[in-house]
């Protein structure tokens, strides 16, 4: 989890200007990601493109869309690698609402071996890079009350 957390900043602080962010934010604010233990088992790396979302709709203020699932391995070059329990996840992903899911395009041939009738109703995104990700996970729309980050400029 710690390795897809650290990808997952350091990407978003090497594209940050794709996404209107100012990249002094990463030097100004510290960022503290917690994945509480509990009773359920965490595999870090399908969680990859999940923390990139979720960090990128932190620092935008972007809302991200509802009924959304995802899964994918990251890389510091940007691309979505893919991950394992692909059948287990799509299905527990059905029955808790999801509408779309959001994976590696590597996984659509695990996609393609479950019955057609069990997935009819889900619309999958296929991603390669981590910005398709980001272009199907986030609406342009701002969160209600959104927070504008600022910055310390130096003193002239």
């Amino acid at each position: 989890m710690k390795e897809s957390a650290i990808t997952a900043t350091t990407w978003l602080k090497a594209n940050a200007d794709d996404y209107g962010i100012n990249p002094k934010i990463f030097d100004q604010y510290d960022l503290h990601i917690h994945f509480p233990a509990g009773a359920i088992p965490k595999d870090g790396p399908s969680a990859g493109i999940t923390i990139l979302t979720a960090l990128t709709s932190l620092i935008t203020q972007r809302k991200v869309k509802n009924r959304l699932a995802m899964t994918g391995e990251i890389t510091l070059r940007g691309k979505v690698l893919p991950v394992g329990g692909i059948k287990e996840k799509i299905l527990a992903a059905k029955r808790a609402g999801i509408k779309e899911i959001i994976m590696c395009a590597s996984n659509k041939k695990d996609v393609d071996d479950i019955k057609p009738e069990y997935i009819s109703d889900l619309k999958f995104h296929f991603a390669k890079q981590m910005s398709e990700v980001l272009d199907n996970a986030l609406l342009k729309t701002k969160v209600s009350n959104a927070r504008e980050f600022e910055i310390d400029t130096p003193a002239q």
